[in-house]
């Protein structure tokens, strides 16, 4: 069980790491980096199509990822 769990988190890291990258850019130039985008901290954009679907699947492997972990923790601990 314990041998299955690190592979699956594994793969679920993988996949976090594969839709983060995926996920498209919001920074129009070179100063937006350095203000962190500030302006747009309050803005009400929602959103749309595929980097709604990014941002879903990104939140839903990270939970996965802390539930396998906190699983993987309790195994080891007994």
């Amino acid at each position: 069980m314990y041998n299955f769990l690190i592979g699956v988190i594994i793969i679920l890291s993988v996949l976090m790491i594969i839709t983060i990258m995926m996920q498209p850019s919001k920074q129009n130039s070179a100063a937006s980096a350095f203000t962190g985008g500030a302006d747009k901290l309050f803005g009400k954009q929602k959103a749309r199509g595929f980097e709604a679907v990014m941002k879903r699947s990104t939140a839903v492997l990270g939970a996965a990822w802390l539930i396998v972990a906190f699983v993987l923790a309790f195994l080891s601990s007994r």
